[in-house]
């Protein structure tokens, strides 16, 4: 049984390794590599029903919303996010139930010969790593033969390796500058690649969308011939939006959003009534840990539209946290560090195993200077230097961990297993 599972480990970390060639491989962002690796495995995304949901934030915590409703009445559901927190496997899960280590080693073995022999006979349509783990998910979606499928951007939208997809329903959750050296510089460009997904004559929703952008998402539609539904039609009233266990009052508009989902989705998929929006499963997103006698609160906050939503959780809170944060990518991390700034009673500033990773001392010198602290450079490997070790703080103290899902990942790992293969790494270039 040991040499099984040492073989089973050693597989797994080439099967690791090859995704890591093509993560350092770089793509080019565009759609086509990802519809002929499509076209050679048979199209498997076109064998099962699809709600797919892009926009700047929110995204995720409404695709994992939808599947919880649809799970609880009873349907097979499938959900597709990304990036990972600690395992690749995360991102690929059917009834919530993640993609085991042999699952990714079967799956990886079993495209990466279609995928090699694509990329020989057209260089050019070598596969990226975002787009080898979606071709995954699709073909494991099919296989399991799954009711209804949750999907949820990589990137933007129009070029996004999961918009090959013919949705039931295109979900637009939220649109704000972000990723602006390839999604485009003003909120016009954002929301003209984030309506990328909405197809001819299919239904999207849109969520909390200022003025300017739903302009443009109606304008698309409307050339499309796509009946267009927005929850401040739906939801005029603060009062009528659903609650949800996931804290903060942007999370009653996603849960707004996954309800009225459903509801233009009901004559399909009628639902039943249940209790699937007071227990979402959403690690991550003011995710509030009870730890040696601290309380951790981990928070994947990372854009200037998040940094907003930051604060009003943070104007919440009792006393002054202790900050743990880091960055990826300087103009992130400037709002970031601004906003955390004047809400923290200690600082210590990090940077995320990943090279995109803003360095703790540009972040340092986007500070005021009369702070009633002295922010401190650190490390993850010092702050929590062992398996369920947190060095920082005193029991009864409060400890806030944002900046990136990269950052929350890492250390979220740290303080549960020591586990030789580290996946950080496995995240996506863009």
């Amino acid at each position: 049984m040991r040499a099984v599972m040492l073989a089973l480990m050693s597989n797994y970390k080439q099967v690791i390794d090859y995704l890591y060639s093509l993560r350092n491989h770089g793509s080019s962002y565009g759609i086509d590599r990802m519809r002929s690796l499509m076209h050679e495995l048979g199209d498997p995304h076109r064998s099962f029903p699809i709600i797919h949901v892009a926009g700047t934030n929110g995204k995720g915590s409404v695709c994992a919303m939808l599947e919880i409703l649809y799970r609880k009445s009873g349907y097979k559901t499938a959900l597709y996010t990304s990036p990972h927190l600690i395992e690749l496997g995360e991102r690929i899960q059917v009834n919530r139930t993640c993609l085991s280590e042999q699952g990714l080693l079967g799956k990886a073995e079993a495209l990466r010969p279609i995928a090699d022999k694509l990329a020989k006979k057209q260089p050019m349509l070598k596969a990226s790593f975002f787009e080898f783990i979606t071709a995954m998910a699709f073909q494991h979606f099919a296989e399991q033969g799954v009711d209804i499928a949750c999907i949820e951007t990589g990137l933007g939208g129009r070029l996004d390796a999961t918009n090959v997809v013919q949705p039931e329903l295109s979900i637009i959750t939220t649109i704000s500058l972000d990723h602006t050296d390839l999604l485009g510089d003003s909120i016009e460009k954002i929301a003209f690649e984030k309506g990328g997904i909405i197809k001819p004559k299919k239904p999207v929703l849109l969520g909390n969308i200022e003025p300017t952008a739903a302009a443009i998402l109606r304008s698309l539609a409307n050339e499309r011939g796509s009946p267009v539904y927005s929850i401040h039609d739906r939801f005029k009233n603060k009062a009528l939006r659903p609650h949800t266990n996931l804290s903060g009052d942007y999370q009653r508009w996603n849960a707004a959003t996954a309800i009225y989902a459903t509801e233009i989705l009901s004559k399909k998929f009628p639902l039943q009534p249940s209790d699937g929006l007071c227990n979402v499963n959403w690690p991550g997103r003011w995710q509030i840990t009870h730890f040696q006698g601290k309380t951790l609160i981990f928070d994947a906050t990372h854009n200037a539209e998040g940094c907003q939503q930051l604060v009003e959780q943070l104007e919440q809170l009792s006393n002054k946290p202790i900050v743990i944060t880091g960055a990826l990518g300087e103009e992130r991390g400037k709002a970031l560090i601004k906003s955390l700034a004047s809400y923290a009673c200690e600082l210590y500033v990090v940077a995320p195993n990943d090279e995109r990773a803003t360095s703790p001392e540009f972040l340092i010198s986007c500070l005021p200077q009369n702070l009633p602290y002295t922010p401190k450079r650190s490390f993850i490997s010092e702050l929590f230097p062992s398996v369920g070790h947190c060095a920082v703080g005193q029991k009864g103290d409060t400890i806030l961990i944002t900046g990136s899902i990269q950052l929350i990942g890492e250390i979220q790992q740290r303080l549960t297993t020591n586990k030789a293969i580290c996946l950080s790494k496995l995240q996506d270039k863009i």
